[in-house]
């Protein structure tokens, strides 16, 4: 990387949340990229995804990527429960539900004691990146200039959320589970399912039927791509970060249990919602149902067949091509 590149871990001490109870002794582990500006008027928050550590979301990062470095200064905060940040693998007791309100309180926080910034130009995110972008713009109406929330919603749907369900039960169904939060062992054969099961929905029907996890993807065949790119994948999360992971997932939403298009309407930033057109958890009639209630809303849906997965095209150029485009030129508008 020919541009600077900073790690640490931010202590935030006993952390109050949002539904009840407190995350005791909580950290986030964060990765910059770039140089923050005199003025610290060039910083993009790129909060992580389901699972997902900094290393797996920087692909997109690099003067001729979707962020570049030598424009922008990058912070990537690794969500509470990712394995980096406090989690049900390195922090015991875990509480029961820590949300996105949780995560980006927590961010503000590193942000500003950390760097001394106290406004953002942009918050990007991919997924459950993007339900926290959506909360970082009701959160902190006046920090927040612009959001890009891609493959991602400011409430998390019935439809999405009976799929999270089903994923929580197969992890809650095993044997080595302990009823609350935590496993005895790792739940090998639960892991498995879950990775399968997950397949079905991460990439669209018409994915499959063009065969593109063989031909794209390198896969031989079936069951090997449903192993090397599923099983072995989560088979290197904690299981009981995933499942913290997908419960506050499933809590995802700007209203709290309230009027969303008050929540909608109550904030400023310049929002681009960039669903993909397949996408089976965060459907464009979702984003599109928001749109009348932004003030700054602008709907871009990325064409393609790739699902969920459209929004973080790591070897799909076509689609990495659209995002480029249509987010630097969002962010320089």
């Amino acid at each position: 990387m020919n541009w600077p590149v900073q790690d640490g871990v931010f202590d935030l001490g006993d952390l109050g949340l949002r539904s009840g109870g407190t995350l005791r002794g909580a950290r986030i582990a964060w990765r910059s990229h770039g140089t923050l500006s005199a003025a610290r008027d060039n910083v993009v928050v790129y909060p992580t995804s389901y699972g997902a550590q900094h290393p797996d979301l920087e692909w997109l990062i690099g003067p001729d990527g979707v962020l570049d470095p030598t424009r922008w200064f990058i912070v990537i905060p690794n969500m509470f429960g990712n394995g980096l940040s406090s989690s049900p693998s390195n922090t015991a007791p875990w509480p029961a539900l820590v949300t996105a309100w949780d995560n980006v309180a927590a961010q503000r926080r590193l942000l500003a004691d950390v760097f001394g910034i106290d406004r953002v130009q942009a918050v990007y995110g991919w997924s459950m990146g993007a339900q926290q972008a959506y909360h970082w713009a009701a959160a902190f109406p006046d920090a927040v200039r612009r959001i890009v929330v891609n493959c991602g919603s400011a409430r998390t749907s019935v439809h999405n959320r009976v799929f999270l369900k089903g994923m929580m039960a197969v992890l809650e169904a095993a044997p080595e589970y302990d009823g609350t939060a935590l496993f005895s062992a790792p739940p090998a054969a639960a892991l498995r399912a879950f990775g399968r099961l997950y397949a079905g929905w991460a990439l669209s029907q018409d994915f499959y039927r063009d065969g593109l996890h063989l031909s794209a993807l390198g896969a031989p065949d079936l069951d090997s791509f449903l192993r090397t790119d599923w099983e072995e994948r989560f088979a290197r999360r904690a299981a009981a970060d995933l499942l913290a992971q997908l419960r506050c997932w499933d809590a995802g939403d700007i209203a709290d249990g309230g009027d969303l298009a008050a929540a909608l309407r109550a904030i400023t930033a310049r929002v681009l919602l960039m669903p993909s057109e397949t996408d089976l958890y965060f459907r464009v009639a979702d984003n599109a149902a928001e749109m009348p209630h932004l003030r700054h809303g602008t709907l871009v849906p990325i064409p393609s067949i790739w699902g969920h997965r459209a929004g973080n095209p790591v070897v799909n150029r076509q689609d990495a091509d659209f995002l480029r485009r249509e987010v630097r030129a969002f962010l320089e508008a």
